[in-house]
């Protein structure tokens, strides 16, 4: 099969259509790759659930009363309320704060239901194997996941200092689906910018690399994983984050960029930005909704990478596979 390129300039609205459907080969590819082994899977696993109000935390006993959660590896799962956790929970700056992520929400739907393990497999795993269980805007944070999953099925060690979370939500239109990882990626993003002007510290500047990569300084810093399955006509999407905040491998992490702008900064907090993270996202996720994602673009394109970089985007025409160079402007 014959190859042939041309070269042309495209705008970043045309692009983003494009790449929703077609391969995007980068004239000079950027590879990451976490540098740690996926551990055995624990005998089993201990999960801590948690309200905001006191409709989620009847959800949680009745989670709890029934033995509603399972793993797919028939780890055995033993269901906890925060009230019951003491002996899980440690005071120290390792450990997930409970309250503190609770007292940050000022969600309507997402976030109001936390599932919390110190050491957990895959917090994708718990939201997607049990999601008919689940309030929708569900969410699983861990300390420590052993078997972290990425796009490319890649699995991973991601040690404490990581905020590692998954959460639900559910769609109608499958052709929208693919480009909710776009919307959470943003919602990353702001959530980050959201938290240091609160805290009055200086500007991490938190980069999108095409379709689900975070970056800061040239470095990855965190990524997207989105998963659906189709039941009763509608997508139940499995959203999860990985985003290094206070951990300086493998590369570096948002805590070691804000002490090399200013050493005496107060450091950002995994619950302060998970708070952050669903108050953008569930106003972003509405607008997306009533709007589409031409209500994004402008915010999604001023925080990307791409812009001005050089591509190759291919296409099939008849036998031929054609190669467009192209340039993608602001």
């Amino acid at each position: 099969m014959e190859a042939v390129r041309s070269t042309t300039t495209l705008s970043n609205f045309h692009l983003l259509n494009i790449l929703v459907l077609r391969s995007l080969k980068p004239l000079h590819r950027l590879s990451f790759s976490f540098s740690a082994s996926a551990m055995e899977s624990d005998a089993s696993c201990s999960l801590v659930l948690c309200g905001k109000s006191s409709v989620e935390t009847e959800v949680a006993k009745g989670l709890k009363n029934k033995n509603s959660l399972k793993l797919p590896d028939n780890t055995k799962v033993s269901l906890i309320l925060e009230s019951e956790a003491k002996n899980l929970v440690k005071d120290d700056d390792n450990s997930f704060n409970l309250s503190l992520f609770m007292n940050s929400i000022i969600t309507h739907r997402f976030g109001r239901f936390l599932i919390w393990s110190p050491r957990l497999s895959s917090t994708h795993d718990v939201v997607s194997h049990n999601f008919s269980e689940l309030p929708v805007g569900s969410v699983c944070v861990t300390d420590i996941q052993f078997k972290g999953r990425g796009r490319t099925k890649n699995v991973w060690e991601s040690p404490k200092g990581c905020l590692m979370y998954s959460f639900t939500l559910e769609m109608e239109d499958g052709r929208v689906v693919p480009l909710i990882q776009y919307v959470v990626s943003l919602a990353v993003t702001e959530a980050v910018k959201d938290v240091c002007d609160k805290k009055g510290l200086p500007y991490i500047d938190v980069k999108i690399k095409w379709p689900n990569d975070l970056y800061v300084n040239g470095l990855k810093v965190g990524g997207i994983l989105c998963t659906s399955t189709y039941r009763s006509k509608k997508f139940n999407v499995s959203v999860g984050v990985g985003l290094n905040v206070d951990n300086g491998q493998p590369t570096t992490c948002l805590n070691a960029v804000l002490k090399g702008m200013a050493p005496e900064s107060n450091l950002l907090k995994r619950e302060e930005i998970l708070g952050a993270f669903f108050h953008k996202f569930e106003k972003f996720f509405d607008l997306f909704m009533d709007q589409g994602f031409k209500s994004l673009e402008e915010l999604y394109y001023r925080t990307w990478l791409h812009s001005e970089q050089r591509v190759i985007v291919e296409d099939k025409v008849e036998d031929q596979v054609v190669q467009n160079v192209v340039t993608i402007q602001v």
